[in-house]
Order: C-alpha cells, then structure tokens, then sequence
C-alpha cells in the first residue's frame, strides 16, 4: 500500500515537469532557465492559477513560445514580462503589482472573505434562541412509566 502511495505521490510530483514539452526546450541551458524563470511568474491565462512553465493547456504552450522567441532575441526579463503585460494585462502575472487596476485582484478574494463572516455573524445574532425543554408533568411521567415497563 505505502509502495503505490509513493508512486502515486511521485506522479502528482512529475506532472508540472510534463507540461514543457522536449521541443520547447532550448539549446543554452542559460537561457532555457531564464524562460523557465519567467514561465514561473507568468499566468496561464486559461489555467487561472496555474503557472505557464506547469501548464498543459495551449494557449500556455503558446506563452512559453513567445517568452523563449523574446529570450532568444536577447530581452531582458523585465522587457520579456513587460511584452507579456502589454499583450494580456497585469492578470498575466502571478505576483501582480499593487495599483488601482490590480485591486480586485488583490482585495478581492478578503473582502468576500470579511462580506461572508459578516453575514454569518447578522444571521447567528438574528437567530432565536431554543427555549429550554419543561420538565414533565405527574400525568406524563405516569404514562412515560407505563411505556418503559409495558
């Protein structure tokens, strides 16, 4: 059991290792982990939350295309995100910067966060309280009896 949980495990592991393909690969290993680090820090644009060098989806194939065309052709790094940037916006990014068009991206999962405990703390303060049982009267406890003993 522990031997296929490790194989298992060892998938999971290798599956973002899949994601560049042999072809992709570049002949300067200098240059082939200088696009690997900007495939890092770039946003597939279909995978959401998924890195372009750890997805498997075209359009990040085609991502990792271009950040290598742009590597090859001796752009900076920065000059290789900003291409990206200008191309599909600060969402292409996984570490966007902190400005006025970002927020959303920023701020927007805590305040539906806070907007979510706020509802559930109006909905528990509005609930009414459950009254206490009544303890049973002489009738009823006779009859309580007569069940248990019958």
């Amino acid at each position: 059991m522990r031997g296929l949980l490790a194989l298992v495990a060892a998938l999971l592991l290798a599956l973002p290792a899949l994601a560049t393909e042999p072809s992709e690969v570049l002949p300067d290993p200098a240059l082939e982990t200088r696009a690997r680090e900007i495939g890092r820090a770039l946003r597939c644009v279909v995978c959401q939350n998924q890195s372009i060098d750890d997805s498997s989806a075209e359009v990040a194939r085609d991502m990792r295309r271009v950040v290598r065309e742009r590597v090859v052709a001796g752009d900076s790094n920065q000059a290789v995100f900003d291409f990206m940037v200008a191309r599909y916006g600060d969402y292409v990014l996984l570490k966007p910067p902190f400005r006025a068009g970002t927020l959303v991206l920023w701020l927007g999962a805590p305040l539906v966060l806070l907007l979510a405990g706020g509802a559930l703390f109006l909905a528990a303060r509005r609930r009414k309280p459950v009254a206490a049982p009544q303890p049973l009267d002489a009738e009823e406890r006779r009859r309580l009896d007569a069940l248990l003993k019958g």
